[in-house]
């Protein structure tokens, strides 16, 4: 744990925190978003904001790859797995995100849907190969960190000749999402002044796709790790960029992500995926060349065509804020379900439901309480002292 804990260090926590008092100019806000969900829960977990200037705002980006997924995909999913050919394969955080009408995969599961959990990709193609009667589909999610996972078990699956497996795939990417956010007009605009870039997508992707985000709109990009000296260094390297006019990208994560990324994964993605022509996202709507879909030459291990998948026109529950969060423009505290209708026990949205959701993070270290005096949540976790 010692590694570890020379990055949760009080001393030098305290230290950055004067470092960037020092440097905010007189008079300037700055407002930076992370685009990481690890980063949001570890700035709730830590109480970074407490050690902060006010003249730092952070701004909560959509990291959360469940998240962003609209209901319309998860009623698809749902709806494939009552079909009574099919097992549907999931990752845990995504069985009580709300679906329409009250539904949700654990709610068809309970009503006798064959939809199982998995750890790993590998477990749906270990599943597929044991029970040949039956159709296994993969519901791949998330961003380039877990898209190379489900590019290795199509590639499998090819090579061992499994007929009965297959993905319904909602992969989505980081850079194009980045933009998206930044030519959002009108009232659902965020003002930001740079970005904490993300860390596990950037192991993959590398910090090279950043370049021409922070050239073209100005706004400079700090790739930074998931410890709480991480982040605070991150807002540092960005306080310093606005200060000089710089728009630039930096990697803080230096012990983990590289410029050009890890190679044998992105060369795996492009010989399994290719670009959609647009796909929908909770809370940025509808955008360009921002997902991807299996190539045609794995087009049979694509669930969509396999079972002729369609995805239903659903919307949120109108009272749930989940897409004005995502966007930044809404603080979880600010939706009017927060912690009173919706709560981790009975999620109204997908933020609260998974464990990189804004409103989990919010809800679990009580960063949403008003306090008359400085004190630490309830359940917030102490960055270590000297």
């Amino acid at each position: 744990m010692k590694y570890v804990a020379e990055y949760r260090d009080a001393a030098r926590a305290r230290a950055l925190a004067a470092a960037i008092g020092a440097e905010a100019a007189a008079g300037a806000a700055y407002a930076f978003m992370e685009f990481c969900g690890g980063h949001t829960h570890a700035i709730s977990r830590y109480g970074l904001e407490d050690l902060l200037p006010p003249a730092i705002r952070l701004i909560h980006g959509p990291g959360c790859p469940v998240c962003v997924l609209p209901v319309g995909r998860i009623d698809a999913a749902i709806a494939l797995a009552r079909d009574p050919r099919v097992t549907l394969c999931t990752y845990a955080d995504l069985m009580r995100v709300p679906a329409s009408k009250g539904t949700s995969l654990q709610k068809a599961k309970a009503g006798g849907a064959d939809i199982r959990m998995v750890y790993s990709t590998l477990d749906a193609l270990r599943i597929a190969a044991a029970e040949p009667s039956r159709e296994v589909v993969f519901f791949a999610i998330g961003f380039e960190t877990t898209t190379p996972p489900t590019a290795v078990a199509v590639q499998r699956a090819a090579r061992d000749g499994l007929t009965n497996f297959s993905v319904f795939c909602n992969h989505v990417l980081t850079p194009v999402a980045m933009r998206a956010i930044l030519a959002t007009g009108g009232e659902a605009a965020v003002r930001l002044d740079g970005f904490v870039g993300p860390a596990h997508v950037s192991t993959i992707i590398g910090t090279a796709p950043y370049r021409q985000i922070a050239a073209d709109h100005r706004k400079p990009v700090v790739v930074a790790g998931f410890e709480p000296l991480d982040v605070m260094q991150a807002i540092l390297l960005l306080v310093r960029q606005v200060n000089a006019g710089r728009a630039e990208v930096e990697n803080q994560y230096i012990r983990a992500v590289t410029e050009t990324g890890n190679q044998r994964a992105q060369a795996a993605i492009a010989e399994v995926f290719e670009l959609r022509d647009r796909f929908e996202w909770r809370g940025l709507g509808w955008v360009a060349h921002s997902a991807l879909r299996l190539r045609p030459a794995f087009a049979r291990f694509d669930a969509e065509a396999r079972f002729g998948m369609a995805t239903p026109a659903a919307s949120d529950n109108p009272a749930c804020e989940c897409g004005a969060i995502l966007r930044g423009v809404k603080r979880p505290a600010e939706c009017r379900l927060f912690g009173r209708a919706c709560t981790p026990e009975t999620p109204m949205g997908s933020c609260m439901v998974s464990s990189e959701g804004a409103c989990a993070a919010h809800w679990t270290y009580g960063r949403f309480r008003r306090r008359t005096q400085p004190a630490e949540p309830a359940h917030a976790t102490r960055v270590r002292s000297a």
